[in-house]
C-alpha cells in the first residue's frame, strides 16, 4: 500500500489562516455579554460563564470567522494554531472579519513573544474537540 493514501487517513487536514490580535481579548473582567457567542442557545453565558477569565482556557480566546454574529452554532468551538512549530488551542467566542482574531497574550505564545512586532501571521489550524479548551 502506498504512504501517499494513508497520508490523508492519519493526518488531520491543516490549512492555513491569518491571525491577528486584539488586547481585547486579554481583559480578564470583560464581559462575555460584550461577545458574539453572549447569550442564546449556544452563548457562554447560558453555560455558566460571565467573564472571559471565567472560561477555562483563558487567555487563549477570540475571534474566528466560523463565527458569523451573535449565537452561531460555531461558539465554543476550539482551533488548535500553529506558527513556526509553535502550537496552542483557541476558544472561539466572537466573530472575526477574517481568520481568527486573538488577545496579545495568546499571539505572543504562538509566536514566540511576536505578537506586537509581526501583528499579523499566516497559521495553519484545525479544529479540535471542545474539551482541548477545556469545554
Amino acid at each position: 500500500m502506498h504512504l501517499s493514501i494513508l497520508l490523508p487517513i492519519i493526518l488531520p487536514l491543516v490549512s492555513a489562516i491569518t491571525v491577528s490580535y486584539d488586547t481585547g481579548y486579554d481583559d480578564a473582567s470583560r464581559s462575555l455579554s460584550t461577545v458574539a457567542c453572549s447569550d442564546g442557545s449556544n452563548g457562554l453565558l447560558t453555560k455558566g460563564y460571565t467573564t472571559q477569565s471565567s472560561l477555562p482556557s483563558f487567555p487563549n480566546i477570540g475571534g474566528a470567522s466560523v463565527i458569523a454574529g451573535w449565537n452561531s452554532a460555531s461558539c465554543g468551538t476550539c482551533w488548535s494554531l500553529t506558527y513556526n512549530g509553535n502550537t496552542i488551542n483557541i476558544l472561539a467566542i466572537d466573530s472575526a472579519v477574517e481568520g481568527f482574531n486573538i488577545g496579545e497574550t495568546a499571539m505572543n505564545s504562538l509566536t514566540g513573544g511576536q505578537a506586537v512586532a509581526l501583528g499579523r501571521v499566516d497559521a495553519g489550524y484545525v479544529e479540535v474537540d471542545a474539551s482541548s479548551c477545556g469545554l
